[in-house]
Parts: C-alpha cells; sequence; structure tokens
C-alpha cells in the first residue's frame, strides 16, 4: 500500500447533515411542548401536519411551479395531475364536512376584480420567484438561499396586500359560488370530483395534441396521495383547509408593528380575523402554525439524505427576480385570498368556484412571468 494511498482523503459524500437534522426535530419539539403546556392539542397537530407536508413535498419535488412551466412551455400535463390527485384526496373530506357546518368550514371566496387581479399576479411572480406558496416554504426549509430571498419579500408583498384588498373589494363582484349549497354535502362533493374531471380531461387533451406526455410518474401520484391525506388532516386539526400566506401576512404586520409601524388604522387590520391575529401569539394561528412545521419538516427531509444548504448562491439577476417575484406573489396572495394552497387546492377541494377561476387566471399570469424570466437570466424553462 502505497503511502499516497493511505493519505487518499474520503470523498465519499455525506448520507446526511446531524447538526441540521438535530436542529429541525429539536425545535419542532419545542414548538409542539409550548402549544401543548398551552393546552392547544389541535395546534400541536397542526404543526405535526406541516412537517408531514414539508418533508413530502421535498422528497417529492412536488412543484407547481415548474410543473405549470412545464404544461405552458411543453404541453406537459402530468405535474397538473398530480396537483389534481392532491384535491380529490382532501375534496373527500372537506366538501362534505363543511358542508354540514359545525366547527369547520370551507375556503370560500367572493368573485370579482380582486380575485382576477390578484390571482393573475400570483401566478406571474410565482414564475419569477420560482416557487409559489408551499414552494417557497419547502425550498427555503430545505436549504435554498435564493427562495430565503423569496420568502422575506413574500412576507412584505403580504403586508402591502392587506393594505389593498379592502380598495379591490370595493370594486365589487359576486358572493361566493358553493357546489354544496346548490347539490347538498354529498352531491357537492360529486360535481367537486366531476370538475377536477373535465379538468383533467381538457388538460390531457392540450398535451395530446402537442404531443407531450400526459401521466403522473410515481412519485406525483405517490406524492399526490400523501399530500392529499396531509391536507385532510390539517383540515380535521385547524377546522378549515390548509393555508399558507395568512401566516406570512401576519409575520410581516407583526414585523411592521415591532419596526414602529402602526397599523392600528388600515382597514384590514380591524377586521375581526386579522385583528385577533395580529394581537395574538404567532403559535395561536393556524396557518403559521403549518408553516413552521413545513419549513422544518422540509429541513429534516433535506438533512436526512445530505450536507444542509451546501449549494452556492445563485447570480445576482437570479436574486432580483426572487426579491420582485416575492413581492408580487405576497401582494397577489393577499388580495386574490390566497395562493395555489389556500385559493386554489383549498378553493376547489371546498366545492368553491373561485378555485377554478383562481386556477384560469393565476395560469395566465404564468404564461407572462415564464416570458418575462429571461429578462433577469432564468431560463424559460
Amino acid at each position: 500500500m502505497t503511502t499516497a494511498t493511505l493519505s487518499a482523503p474520503d470523498i465519499r459524500p455525506a448520507r446526511f447533515d446531524p447538526l441540521f437534522l438535530a436542529l429541525s426535530i429539536g425545535i419542532s419539539a419545542v414548538l409542539i411542548a409550548l402549544v401543548l403546556l398551552d393546552g392547544q392539542p389541535a395546534s400541536a397537530a397542526l404543526i405535526l401536519g406541516g412537517f408531514g407536508l414539508g418533508a413530502a413535498f421535498l422528497k417529492a419535488e412536488f412543484s407547481y411551479t415548474a410543473s405549470w412551466r412545464r404544461f405552458l412551455n411543453k404541453g406537459e400535463a402530468g405535474g397538473l395531475l398530480g396537483g389534481f390527485i392532491v384535491i380529490a384526496i382532501a375534496a373527500l373530506l372537506i366538501v362534505p364536512v363543511a358542508a354540514m357546518g359545525g366547527r369547520y368550514g370551507g375556503a370560500i371566496a367572493p368573485i370579482g376584480p380582486s380575485l382576477l387581479i390578484g390571482a393573475f399576479a400570483f401566478g406571474l411572480g410565482m414564475q419569477l420567484a420560482n416557487g409559489c406558496g408551499s414552494g417557497t416554504l419547502y425550498t427555503a426549509g430545505g436549504g435554498s438561499g435564493r427562495m430565503l430571498v423569496t420568502l422575506a419579500f413574500f412576507v412584505i408583498g403580504s403586508v402591502f396586500g392587506s393594505l389593498s384588498l379592502p380598495a379591490f373589494l370595493r370594486l365589487g363582484g359576486i358572493d361566493p359560488v358553493l357546489a354544496s349549497s346548490y347539490f347538498g354535502p354529498w352531491g357537492g362533493l360529486l360535481v367537486t370530483l366531476a370538475s377536477l374531471a373535465v379538468a383533467s380531461a381538457i388538460i390531457v387533451s392540450i398535451a395530446k395534441k402537442r404531443g407531450a406526455n400526459f401521466t403522473p410518474n410515481r412519485t406525483y401520484i405517490v406524492g399526490g396521495l400523501i399530500i392529499g391525506a396531509l391536507c385532510a388532516f390539517v383540515f380535521l386539526a385547524g377546522g378549515h383547509p390548509w393555508s399558507v400566506t395568512f401566516g406570512y401576512t401576519v409575520w410581516g404586520a407583526k414585523i411592521a408593528t415591532f419596526l414602529g409601524f402602526d397599523l392600528s388604522h388600515a382597514e384590514f387590520w380591524n377586521w375581526d380575523g386579522p385583528k385577533l391575529a395580529l394581537k395574538q401569539s404567532v403559535l395561536s394561528d393556524t396557518s403559521s402554525l403549518t408553516d413552521f412545521g413545513m419549513l422544518l419538516g422540509a429541513m429534516a427531509a433535506a438533512a436526512a439524505t445530505k450536507p444542509f444548504a451546501r449549494t452556492a448562491w445563485p447570480p445576482f439577476g437570479s436574486l432580483v427576480a426572487a426579491a420582485v417575484g416575492g413581492l408580487i406573489c405576497g401582494w397577489g396572495a393577499r388580495i386574490g385570498f390566497g395562493c395555489n394552497i389556500g385559493a386554489f387546492i383549498g378553493g376547489v377541494a371546498s366545492g368553491s368556484l373561485h378555485g377554478w377561476i383562481w386556477f384560469v387566471m393565476a395560469l395566465a399570469g404564468s404564461f407572462i412571468g415564464i416570458r418575462l424570466r429571461p429578462l433577469f437570466g432564468l431560463s424559460r424553462d
């Protein structure tokens, strides 16, 4: 055996990062202990649900932003259909249970300029940011420095959106349209599943005409089933469908207040829900609980398989796109009643027409956003 052989370094990549794995699990355990000590078992369940969602999204590489881009650029429909699996699984529980009333409610919203403009803006922004509501969380939690930039500006944009929303609502619109209001709990579920089948058929037809693949791969199928089941779990724990971006808005408002900005005269922050969220701890906000869980779950999943956050920072233009896209996403999500999770998945899984309208407008916004990507040095693919 030669001296060179004896001194050769071990170049095998590490299989996991024990420090960040321990941190993610430890912080999760502390948060769960805090809410349990405060007598909030449902909050502990939300943290666990978020943790599972973060891990599932990261391991399945379940990206709405990329799958929408593949569909718009090439006609590939597998990713979109994988997302529909999530909605179908969640709807099995959400539509009938929410229709029965009690402590459970669906994700519903009026249909008007606020929804249309907000969804379009969100779709445009997410292609620049390279992440949607859930995508920003799980990739930031998974160690992406770029997505930390997106997340920071997403939070800032959400606060501006909260200040804009009342003016947009005054532009008018129609009341929420809910399938269960017309067809009852089980009829509403059948209508919701039928709408998913029709949308799937349209998307498959477009994919076939463009000669593209339309079959979800195994990862998207399994990931869709798991994420859909976790959406149902979060609904049971929180009393409403999973949402992401309201948590960002609360974080931003709390930071703004800490920095000396007075939001007490802002109309949005005088509404009962936002006013209470701003006053209480973030550990009392259901969106924040699942957001924290998702960040930590993605961190744990990433650290369990490789050294954490060892990739190089992207070029300056990409960081500018992350900031601009994050701002637009945050603003659009707030005036459009949520992101791809709260508005699209939550809306459609509740049998609310606004979810489909949000999807169409956000897809149109993504079409424009894709064409703006090269301005920041990003590929259209």
